[in-house]
């Protein structure tokens, strides 16, 4: 599928590795004649005649590709690398300062509730795409948490500076291929230089050595004066990966470093020249452009005044879209498309959670390689974010080799997850997704004090700095103003910490009816362990459900649809039956009927397609349709003085009830001389449309009759027509319960046959004492 294992003759990048190469060769050809040394001016730097520089370039060039035009993430179960190019996807930028810095934690909660999404970041700053921001900035300091692409994006944006450098006629001629819209294309033509920071371990690591030492590894002669010769000419693209990586000892020298590296070789853009983009790239390229990222909770030093601050934002749909088509491309010309089935899959209800993990690129990959080995999300969903976590916990900063605090490495990984349960839970179940760092610091001390196996002598507040920069698993979004990265982690935790401390009872009775704890439920029926798995809790869950039908109209009208589709000649679920008839006296109830009916619709639209076998599509649309032509028949046989009027509203409600009849029959929910003789009533009913001394009595009595053709034959009692709001709120609950008890057997890893068996059986049937 999408991540297969690439051919290892053919990269896929000789054209560039070529047309770089050439762009190299001219650059350094061109530069060393016009302003070289002496001694540089002394070779021949023509790669057409020096092969040991022709190679050199091409050395270079694939050095640099090797290892930074290709991606594998093994903490992800990446197997194999993969072009960055065929899966990068175009990130969007924005200014830290709009990042809400000042805002309160309710503030943030208020616009969380009111955007109707699953985004902790949301934000309505402008946002810039990255290319854009590179063009237009020549210090650019790159923000963001763990697995957001922030190396990635550096990655990206050395690789166009290649691709530029191939398509750049140093000769003097215009290719006419640079003016290009500036989100798409690199405009600048600079020599890329990617530098890891964690590779600062020693205290006499100079930046200007290390671009020294490569172009001696490549090959190219007098290499101090070249690289002395590419700055001092503004030639080079530095890319400086991962402040947030330098070991802490390291820290001053590395940005001694940089700055003194930025401060020695700067040659200011002319601002007036910014608006003269076309001229600027052609006639003034002469300017070094470096390019930082850091994780934006490590990001407190100074000595960055020359770089603009900017924040890598979100994905958003349309990126997370293209992300999948870009990692399943392969698999385009299937005759069902991968991409559009794992998109639509991502989008449905049932994985609105794992879809907030996509907005987070790492995570995104990790998604994707899951959808690609099974071809389907996992029903138990649990073990997904579960494995999510521990990237970000764990598996991320193992694999980019980050040294982590020695304070922070007494906490083990364990021990952690139980903490970060515990404050899930805690501010959960408060309705609090933002939370102050006081709380929030107070909470960590307790858990240290508390637990006898915890380091309690760990300060507090740099646990929860370590968390924040090295994880990124707690996230500050405003001034002391905390949540989780994504909500589906702190649902995860939650329902973590009341399995871990036996609170499954309480869950139910408290939560069951709030639709705000489904995720909760649904990885608390995964993480249940022991022989008796979510037994507990799906039999807890139906008591619940019970108590719902309290009422005896409820009860009478569950009795009834028991009774009336007992013997059916349909072979089909007993309980999908007993809702089908359910549905049916609700849409005859001609007093706000339409808005019940629909309204319970909703609620019922995922149980009849789960693992009842019995669709009821057809019947619930018909019913929808009869039940708005009953309400305007009945109610313009009250206030129509057209005769006309009303018999055309009536015929309207007639055929459309023996529509529904007739599709009753079909699906032989009823015995076949009850829903025969409906029929035969309804076609009896008919009336002249033309007869124009219809009374508004008797179009009223007709509207009736059509009720009575259904209520009479199928042993119904006007009762159940008659249904209050409470009543109706009961049921809709009754069946949202069943629903999600439902999908929780489906999440849970153990369920025994009898029980199930036994909570199926009973399910829409008149609760026993």
């Amino acid at each position: 599928m999408g991540n297969r294992h690439p051919d290892p003759t053919m990269t896929g990048f000789e054209p560039l590795i070529g047309a770089a190469a050439a762009g190299l060769g001219g650059l350094i050809t061109s530069l060393v004649k016009d302003k070289g040394t002496e001694t540089l001016k002394n070779l021949d730097w023509d790669i057409g005649k020096n092969l040991a520089v022709r190679k050199a370039t091409v050395d270079y060039v694939r050095r640099y590709i090797d290892r930074h035009g290709t991606l594998k993430v093994a903490c992800v179960r990446m197997d194999y690398p993969v072009r960055l190019d065929e899966i990068y996807t175009a990130v969007q930028l924005l200014d830290r300062s709009a990042l809400r810095y000042f805002e309160s934690e309710d503030a943030l909660q208020e616009q969380y509730r009111e955007s109707g999404k699953r985004n902790f970041s949301v934000t309505n700053a402008e946002k810039k795409p990255g290319l854009q921001v590179a063009n237009e900035q020549q210090y650019l300091m790159v923000l963001g948490g763990p697995g957001v692409g922030k190396s990635t994006f550096l990655r990206k944006v050395g690789l166009e500076a290649l691709r530029t450098l191939g398509r750049r006629d140093f000769a003097g001629k215009d290719p006419g291929n640079l003016l290009v819209p500036q989100e798409t294309f690199y405009q600048h033509p600079c020599i890329p230089v990617m530098l890891e920071l964690r590779q600062f371990d020693k205290l006499d690591t100079s930046i200007q050595s290390f671009i020294s030492e490569e172009l001696e590894t490549c090959g190219f002669p007098h290499p101090e004066e070249l690289t002395e010769l590419f700055l001092k000419n503004g030639k080079l693209l530095v890319l400086l990966d991962g402040m947030d990586e330098v070991p802490t000892a390291n820290l001053d020298h590395a940005i001694k470093e940089i700055k003194k590296l930025v401060d020695n070789y700067s040659k200011i853009e002319n601002p007036t020249e910014k608006n003269r983009r076309a001229k600027k790239i052609l006639d003034n390229p002469d300017t070094n452009r470096f390019i930082a990222s850091c994780r934006i909770a490590a990001y407190t030093f100074g000595g960055f005044t020359r770089f603009k601050d900017v924040a890598m934002a979100a994905f958003e749909d349309e990126q997370i879209e293209q992300f999948i088509k870009n990692w399943f491309q392969k698999d385009r010309d299937l005759e069902v498309n991968t991409a559009d089935r794992c998109w639509e899959l991502l989008n449905s209800n049932d994985y609105r959670a794992a879809k907030e993990l996509a907005q987070t690129p790492l995570l995104l990959t990790l998604l994707c390689v899951v959808y690609d080995e099974f071809q389907d999300f996992p029903k138990k969903r649990h073990a997904l974010y579960s494995e999510a976590l521990d990237v970000l916990l764990r598996k991320w900063a193992s694999e980019k080799r980050i040294q982590r605090n020695p304070i922070y490495q007494e906490l083990s990984a364990e021990l952690e997850l139980d903490m970060l349960a515990e404050i899930a839970y805690a501010s959960f179940v408060d309705n609090q997704l933002f939370f102050s760092k006081k709380i929030l610091v107070e909470q960590i001390r307790g858990f240290l004090v508390d637990n006898l196996n915890a380091p309690n002598h760990l300060d507090a507040e740099t646990v929860l700095r370590e968390i924040e920069i090295q994880q990124g698993i707690l996230v500050e979004r405003a001034r002391d103003a905390y949540s989780f990265s994504h909500l589906t982690f702190q649902e995860y935790l939650t329902a973590k910490c009341i399995v871990d401390n036996r609170k499954v009872n309480q869950l139910v009775r408290s939560h069951v009816n709030h639709k705000r704890w489904r995720e909760v439920f649904l990885s608390v029926a995964g993480l249940a362990s022991g022989r008796r798995g979510a037994d507990d809790m799906l039999l807890a869950m139906e008591r619940q459900a019970q108590t719902c039908l309290d009422s005896d109209k409820l009860k009478n009208t569950v009795a009834w649809a028991t009774l009336a589709s007992e013997h059916s000649p349909r072979d089909a679920n007993p309980t999908a039956k007993r809702i089908a008839a359910i549905f049916l006296a609700l849409a005859l109830d001609c007093n706000g009927a339409v808005n019940r009916v629909l309204t319970l619709g909703h609620a019922l639209d995922s149980i009849p397609d789960l693992d009842l076998n019995f669709t009821f599509d057809s019947t619930r649309g018909l019913a929808i349709a009869f039940a708005r032509a009953l309400s305007i028949a009945f109610d313009r046989a009250q206030t129509c003085a057209l005769a006309l009027d009303r018999a055309l509203a009536f015929e309207r409600a007639r055929s459309l009830a023996l529509d529904l009849a007739n599709e009753y029959q079909k699906i032989g929910l009823f015995p076949v001389s009850s829903i025969d003789t409906v029929i035969l009533n309804l076609e009896r009913l008919e009336v002249q449309v033309s007869a124009e001394k219809i009374s508004q009595a008797k179009i009223r009595k007709l509207n009736h009759e059509i009720i009575e053709s259904f209520v009479v034959n199928l042993n119904m009692k006007m009762e159940f027509l008659s249904l209050s709001d409470l009543e109706i709120k009961q049921m809709i609950n009754y069946f949202y319960i069943l629903e999600l008890m439902i999908r929780c057997k489906e999440a849970a890893v153990r369920v025994s046959p009898q029980v199930w068996a036994g909570i199926e059986s009973r399910m829409v049937t008149v609760p026993t004492e």
